[in-house]
């Protein structure tokens, strides 16, 4: 079986297409021109493209191809300087998306599995979300995501193109960036956190799990249409994973206490909201669909998935 992989580079990308080719599969990954082929994973076809848009040329790319696994995308962005983020974010995430699948018609591709984001759900939940939840996107992000995985559905239902959405909460592992990383940075040098005092859960997931899931979705023909929320099932407090965390890296977790009125002023007054609300609030999902329809189990624990990105992260 032939695939290509969107956003093979990438930190999801690599370890997939790692995945994919062990297995067999004949991978395609996708280069921007600005990039190197040696940033391919050893095996993978590279093939370029330009960057995601309303034009986009797929007929090269897709030429021959089974499966695509669409990872590319325009990403959140903190302290975003577009003058219109919510029309940059659709031109990337939606129409480029839409571009890639009518192409993939086109070329006569039978599957589309498409990462999407669990903030098409929402920013934050007292109780875990479900596939049956509405759509709640707050950013535009998590809007373009959403207006994407809108078009794919009318182009599965007008074309018989088999689409799969997953929707993974955090992703953390070898290679990670943005807060997860910033938040190991603190920990390694024992900066004293003011958060003990957070009392919250948040479901993430590791790396290899979500990779198992993409490979898994490329070719079970119970996927087909449906839509899954993923996590590791073990759902944590910003304390309990600062402390998970620091016993990864072997040093103490520094926590202190802190009033959580005092932090979201602060937040507040810094223009820093997102952040001490992620930091304070829960968003949790139940992910029993896919582990029933799919029977699919995490292949790595969280405690697992941390002990390999602290390594990871302390080879750096």
């Amino acid at each position: 079986m032939n695939v290509l992989v969107t956003g093979a580079t990438g930190f999801v990308g690599q370890l997939l297409c790692t995945r994919l080719l062990a297995e067999g599969w004949t991978v395609r990954g996708t280069l921007l021109a600005s990039e190197q082929p040696e940033s391919l994973i050893d095996g993978v076809e590279p093939v370029i493209v330009e960057p995601l848009g309303t034009e986009t040329s797929w007929s090269h790319a897709l030429a021959g191809v089974d499966t695509v696994i669409h990872l590319a995308a325009r990403v959140h962005i903190m302290d975003d300087p577009s003058a219109n983020p919510l029309q940059e974010f659709r031109l990337v995430n939606t129409e480029g998306t839409r571009r890639l699948a009518d192409e993939a018609v086109k070329a006569g591709v039978g599957r589309l599995v498409f990462i999407s984001s669990i903030k098409v759900n929402g920013e934050e939940s007292e109780i875990p979300y479900t596939e049956d939840a509405p759509a709640q996107p707050v950013d535009p992000y998590g809007i373009s995501k959403w207006e994407a995985e809108l078009a794919l559905r009318r182009i599965e239902a007008e074309t018989g193109l088999q689409v799969i959405v997953v929707r993974p909460t955090l992703v953390y592992g070898p290679g990670v960036k943005g807060n997860f990383l910033n938040m190991m940075k603190a920990v390694k040098r024992g900066l004293p956190l003011p958060l003990a005092s957070v009392c919250n859960l948040r479901s993430l997931i590791y790396v290899g799990n979500l990779v198992d899931v993409l490979a898994i979705c490329a070719a079970h023909p119970g996927a087909v249409g449906q839509t899954y929320l993923v996590s590791d099932g073990e759902d944590v407090s910003t304390p309990g994973l600062i402390r998970r965390t620091a016993s990864a890296l072997a040093v103490p977790a520094r926590l202190v206490p802190f009033p959580l009125p005092l932090m979201r002023l602060g937040g507040q007054l810094s223009g820093k909201s997102d952040l001490v609300n992620r930091l304070t609030g829960s968003l949790t999902v139940d992910s029993s669909k896919i582990r029933r329809e799919l029977d699919w189990v995490p292949p790595f624990s969280m405690e697992q998935g941390l002990a390999v990105t602290a390594k990871w992260f302390l080879s750096q």
